[in-house]
């Protein structure tokens, strides 16, 4: 088993977090993981990615150019990062923000209301979390369950009512991906 992601959004829009909790959370499933970060000039705004490798193998670089999923939070990240996507791979899109839509035809596309959903919720910041939930579902790279561990341990300053809240963005992101 073998999985590149690509996350990219404006920085701020929890786009690095995200990364670090999925290659965390693949370690948890005993599985190999790398990340790799890429700011713009700016941290808040600006734009950021990162890439993230979960194989069940030994991961041989952390730079993921070819991904198998891309998950896009703004409209500049899906002109850039879709072409990357391997043909049958995954494209993760948050359509509140992201107005386009691909015109590849040889990718699954995921269009996924995240900042909707987070303020559903109450709280704008968990938006990261309902693509997560979404891509652990469509993908089984990690599990819900290995993510729901991980939030303590990534984030050690989190109060318990916080982590179930992103908790329950991640299973409404899941839900979403199975319909």
């Amino acid at each position: 088993m073998y999985q590149g992601i690509r996350i990219s959004g404006f920085g701020g829009q929890g786009v690095i977090s995200a990364g670090v909790l999925l290659a965390y959370s693949g370690m948890l499933e005993n599985k190999e993981a790398s990340f790799f970060p890429a700011y713009g000039a700016e941290m808040r705004g600006g734009t950021a990615n990162c890439s993230v490798v979960i194989s069940s193998d030994e991961v041989t670089t952390p730079i993921v150019s070819s991904p198998d999923t891309v998950i896009v939070f703004n409209e500049p990240s899906l002109a850039k990062f879709e072409p990357m996507v391997k043909p049958g791979g995954l494209l993760i899109i948050n359509a509140s923000l992201v107005n386009s839509r691909p015109a590849r035809k040889d990718i699954k596309v995921l269009c996924v209301p995240c900042n909707e959903i987070a303020g559903e919720l109450g709280n704008a910041k968990i938006m990261n979390m309902v693509a997560l939930g979404a891509f652990a579902a469509a993908t089984g790279a990690v599990s819900i369950e290995a993510i729901t561990k991980a939030l303590p341990k990534v984030y050690k300053k989190l109060k318990p009512e916080v982590i179930e809240l992103n908790v329950k963005a991640l299973k409404r992101g899941a839900q979403l991906s199975l319909n």
